[in-house]
């Protein structure tokens, strides 16, 4: 696919400064980029190869200053970045359009309700009642279980296992192997110390516009719905427990585990590796630092916490201040251990 500067700008809302028909069939960073390629320019220290790159144009922001020549077309915008990451959004929807049909070998149930321009790709199985929106793409070796719905213009990336009676809302992305719907973790004690398995008879829903990462696993609820509001972006490698609710736009990074029916508000930050216990509640706001154990309730919206247990981020920079002091303080308080005796004996 080729665009021209003029396209491009009126994708991005910029302005040109040179050839405005120069054309672009492929991307690439400004260190490296060749002839026939865009590149952007975003951070300050990159700024060198704004005079050396080929590529034939480049995406800056509005207050970039020209020092030397430039044999490059230039489209000015105010954030150069988040014009690129539009820019990038519109050229794979272009790409996914293109991807339409149904492969074979594939299983469609003849219950399937398919939408129009839709993808499924070779080895997928849909089950029972499967309902799949306009121009949703399901990709090769997708399992979609009895009753499963996905929204329109939903990408279901190859290997991922939906399992029955989930429901997955539209502009969701999940990438490959991820597991929706698989049992969570309930056993019952019994008296001769075994563990009876409880019976998990709910489901999973992903709302519209959720990003979910690689090898993610998020466990149907006992009763009720595991739930992951709109807009929610969850990372490679999490595990996301029975009945638990992430809250709109949170952000969760890799190696997170959220343990059952914890509640999460929205716009929360969780960095990786940290881990969540059950039956708690997190505001809306709160940023946890990576490997963080949280084992409390987060009542205060926009609270920063970190360590494990975890607790207030200031007061923890406090004590790890403190903490390089100690051999410090402790020849301290020797000296004036010494000094107290002398001063008794000479009482």
């Amino acid at each position: 696919m080729q665009f021209s500067a003029s396209q491009i700008a009126q994708i991005i809302n910029g302005t040109v400064e040179g050839n405005p028909d120069i054309v672009v069939n492929s991307f690439g960073k400004i260190e490296e980029a060749q002839s026939g390629q865009l590149a952007f320019l975003a951070n300050p220290k990159y700024e060198d190869y704004l005079y050396t790159t080929r590529a034939s144009i480049i995406i800056i922001s509005n207050t970039q200053e020209i020092k030397k020549e430039i044999n490059s077309t230039l489209i000015r915008v105010p954030d150069a970045y988040s014009a690129f990451a539009i820019l990038l959004d519109k050229y794979q929807q272009i790409k996914a359009h293109l991807l339409t049909g149904i492969q074979e070998p594939v299983f469609i149930h003849a219950t399937v309700k398919k939408g129009e321009n839709i993808f499924i790709g070779a080895f997928a199985y849909l089950g029972e009642n499967v309902i799949i929106g306009n121009a949703s793409k399901i990709h090769p070796g997708v399992y979609l279980g009895n009753n499963v719905t996905i929204g329109e213009n939903s990408i279901i990336h190859p290997g991922v296992k939906i399992y029955h009676d989930c429901i997955i809302g539209s502009g969701v992305v999940i990438h490959a192997n991820t597991v929706i719907g698989s049992d969570g973790f309930g056993f019952a004690p019994q008296t001769d110390g075994s563990l009876k398995k409880v019976p998990q008879i709910g489901n999973v829903i992903i709302e519209d516009f959720v990003e979910i990462g690689s090898n993610t696993t998020i466990d149907r609820a006992t009763i009720g719905s595991t739930i992951i509001r709109s807009g929610a972006k969850l990372d490679n490698l999490l595990q996301i427990a029975h009945n638990v609710e992430v809250g709109n736009n949170t952000v969760i990074a890799a190696q997170t585990g959220i343990s059952g029916s914890t509640k999460i508000g929205k716009n929360v930050m969780i960095g990786g590796q940290a881990g969540i216990v059950g039956h708690i509640q997190i505001a809306d706001g709160t940023k946890i630092n990576a490997q963080s154990g949280v084992s409390k309730t987060i009542k205060l919206p926009n609270t920063a916490v970190t360590g494990s247990p975890a607790y207030d981020y200031t007061s923890a920079l406090r004590s790890q201040a403190i903490a390089k002091n100690l051999p410090q303080l402790e020849k301290r308080l020797k000296d004036l251990e010494e000094l107290v005796k002398r001063l008794q004996n000479n009482q």
